[in-house]
């Protein structure tokens, strides 16, 4: 099993490139598999995530082939419906698969998805949208088997709460329905509006994306399509606090900094100094992080639920208290234990996590726990005094691109062994 060294103390300086988003990535290779033709999906991520992506279109039938950063799908000739329950546990998203293959095949049978551990993982609003456009759904031994027996038809669908997930497979599996489909409180994030991007592009009829309402008229038939994946925020983010919590001076290139407008602030309260502009930040890192009273996570355009642990590990090192307040899921403080590994004061106790600054942290040997929670362990190793060993980096590879490399490129020293 791989882990990464860190010696901590390394100014970070230089500049780095953003590269595509793993959660723009997955649903669009999901959407490949409407109606048949090619995709060429560019700056598509080198990542686990999208590996597993790959492995369920090819054993749905696709076939798929990489050159670089660009990845090639032919959908013309799909022969199964069912996604064993071995590749269905390897992501987490893998349920946005369920509205493409319904979609296509009039019937889909899927396992319950896998992934990083943030707590429950409720897909009943998958399920009850689903069920809305006309399909029925059985669960039988742990496997959700699903018929459209007379066809997909447009309805309203008003989501309870404004899923990511749920919106991207309602988007799916009604882009070929017939008749209109309305989905009000619909999730409002970057990536939705990249999907719709590209289904439009192949000849879809989407209105509204990136908003609460979004509507979608039915068509007969999709286009070939050559589409380029939007930059990763929630990497860019990553970039920036790394910069931050070792005080150094960093340009970030190829990202949309609209999307994390959110997060901008939190970092000038942080002491941070910041030139933005349209597809790059320059960030100069304080010689002492300044606290944030209050942070809390929202559904976008709110802070982003992703960006939670790694401000968290930039804010362990502040002059003082911050305080966290996790609205989006129950279990997504388990970094926490091991950021107290390093010297870190965090108290939590539910939703609420306060952080109490120190004036140091110091190397120690803990484990990713999940991906952004894996991430922000690598920030705070930057920072530390000493060696850092980082165990279970198959959570950190699933939405980063060789991590060690790009912090390296910065003046990081981080070994993969």
């Amino acid at each position: 099993m791989e882990r990464l060294i860190v010696e901590g103390g390394k100014r970070l300086n230089g500049e780095i490139d953003v590269h595509g988003a793993k959660n723009s990535s997955l649903p669009i290779l999901a959407a490949s598999l409407l109606y048949g033709g090619q995709t060429v999906l560019k700056n598509c991520p080198k990542l686990s995530d999208v590996d597993a992506a790959i492995k369920i279109l090819t054993y749905l039938g696709c076939t798929v082939e990489r050159e670089g950063d660009t990845v090639i799908i032919n959908s013309d000739h799909i022969a199964q419906t069912e996604i064993p329950e071995n590749l269905m546990h390897e992501m987490r998203s893998s349920i946005v698969f369920l509205g493409a293959i319904i979609s296509r095949m009039g019937k889909a049978t899927l396992s319950f998805p896998g992934g990083c551990e943030l707590g429950p993982r409720p897909i009943d609003l998958h399920i009850s949208s689903l069920q809305k456009l006309g399909v029925d759904i059985v669960e039988e031994y742990g496997k959700l088997c699903c018929q459209a027996t007379n066809g997909l038809k447009g309805c309203k669908i008003n989501l309870s709460f404004p899923s990511v997930g749920a919106t991207e497979n309602i988007l799916l599996a009604s882009v070929m329905s017939k008749g209109e489909t309305i989905i009000l409180n619909a999730a409002q994030e970057p990536e939705i509006i990249d999907l719709a991007n590209y289904l439009n592009q192949r000849g879809a009829r989407i209105k509204g994306a990136g908003k609460s309402t979004i509507v979608i008229e039915g068509v007969e038939k999709l286009n070939s399509v050559e589409y380029s994946v939007m930059p990763d925020r929630i990497v860019a983010i990553t970039y920036l606090c790394g910069a931050a919590i070792t005080g150094g001076d960093v340009l970030v290139n190829h990202i949309n900094t609209d999307d994390i407008e959110s997060v901008l602030p939190i970092l000038e309260q942080a002491g941070c100094k910041l030139s933005v502009y349209s597809n790059k930040i320059n960030i100069s890192g304080p010689s002492i992080i300044r606290p944030v009273k209050n942070i809390r996570t929202m559904p976008y355009p709110g802070f982003p639920t992703d960006a939670q642990a790694p401000i968290m590990a930039m804010l362990t090192v502040a002059s003082g208290t911050s305080m966290f307040v996790e609205n989006i899921f129950e279990s997504r403080y388990k970094h926490v234990g091991e950021l107290t590994r390093m010297g870190a004061d965090i108290k939590v106790e539910g939703k609420v996590a306060v952080v109490e600054g120190v004036k140091k942290l110091y190397g120690a040997s803990v484990e990713a726990t999940d991906l952004r929670g894996g991430a922000a362990l690598v920030i705070a190793a930057l920072a530390a005094q000493g060696v850092s060993k980082i165990n279970h980096i198959y959570h950190i590879d699933r939405g980063y691109e060789t991590i060690e490399e790009q912090f390296n490129k910065l003046g990081a020293k981080i070994i993969r062994e």
